[in-house]
């Protein structure tokens, strides 16, 4: 039996023990409630919380790759929009020629032609140098802007996608085989030309296409990567509200018992003055 004392209540400092132990898990779970993790800091969980922050690194990191992919598709979609255009040009330009090896032309007629088919030579650079976007042109010939693309792919920058610079002015050496008027003679070999011309822009508007899709797949690849770590990271870190909704009632309701039991324990002592009656 222990020892009836008023200096030393042991009955009050274990209920104070107690209380003092409900408190700091309360305190715990409605921080968990408040931020909505579990692990908010070093100090919940090192070795957790240093897993979870390097994967929110990797997570920022791709903000960036996305950022630069996306700048890349713009890019890439400007320079295929002008180069399609350049590409109906070249063909109004066939039918031009074409119309222009017609014997029996009078000159009148001939000029004409001459001065439809020179308009529409003379947009072909027009729409290349025009074609840039945010300082890039993948299909003009100027030494200001003309460029490739280089694309981040990954968080560590050492990977790229890359889309070729194809020159789609009238430096483009199909293109500058074709004639540069019709008023002189014109054959079917210079028809000829301006097919191979429709070819070479076609093919290399299928390079910037099979380019410009590398960046739609990968930007979708890493945006789903992206999701991919942050539910990671979630599953680490995040608390389950529910679970910490119920232990949060029952924390409080040992919380109420341990001050009605802290406040038994302290009238032990005052028992005692019954004895000096």
């Amino acid at each position: 039996m222990g020892m009836n004392s008023v200096n030393t209540n042991a009955g009050a400092m274990i209920a104070l023990q107690n209380l003092n132990t409900t408190n700091k898990d309360l305190g715990v779970t409605q921080a968990r409630i408040n931020t909505g993790l579990k692990i908010a800091n070093a100090k919940d969980n090192g070795a957790i919380w240093a897993i979870a922050q390097n994967q929110r690194a990797e997570s920022t990191s791709l903000n960036a790759v996305v950022s630069s992919l996306q700048r890349g598709q713009s890019v890439a979609d400007v320079a295929m929009s002008a180069g399609s255009a350049i590409s109906d040009i070249l063909v109004q330009m066939k039918e031009k020629v074409l119309a222009a090896t017609e014997a029996g032309l009078t000159t009148a007629s001939k000029q004409a032609l001459s001065d439809e088919y020179t308009a529409l030579r003379n947009q072909i650079d027009t729409i290349a140098n025009n074609a840039t976007f945010d300082g890039v042109n993948l299909i003009s010939s100027t030494t200001v802007n003309s460029a490739s693309i280089k694309a981040i792919a990954n968080a560590d920058a050492s990977a790229t996608i890359d889309i070729a610079h194809a020159n789609l002015s009238k430096t483009n050496t199909a293109i500058a085989a074709t004639l540069s008027g019709l008023t002189g003679t014109v054959s079917a070999g210079d028809v000829t030309k301006l097919e191979t011309a429709i070819q070479n822009v076609s093919s290399q508007l299928s390079k910037l296409g099979t380019g410009a899709k590398a960046l739609d797949t990968h930007l979708t690849n890493v945006m789903k990567l992206q999701d991919t770590l942050d539910a990671g990271v979630g599953n680490l870190v995040d608390a389950d509200l529910a679970k910490e909704s119920a232990k949060l009632q029952a924390l409080q309701t040992k919380q109420q018992l341990g001050v009605q039991a802290l406040s038994i324990a302290n009238q032990s002592s005052g028992i005692l003055l019954g004895l000096f009656r």
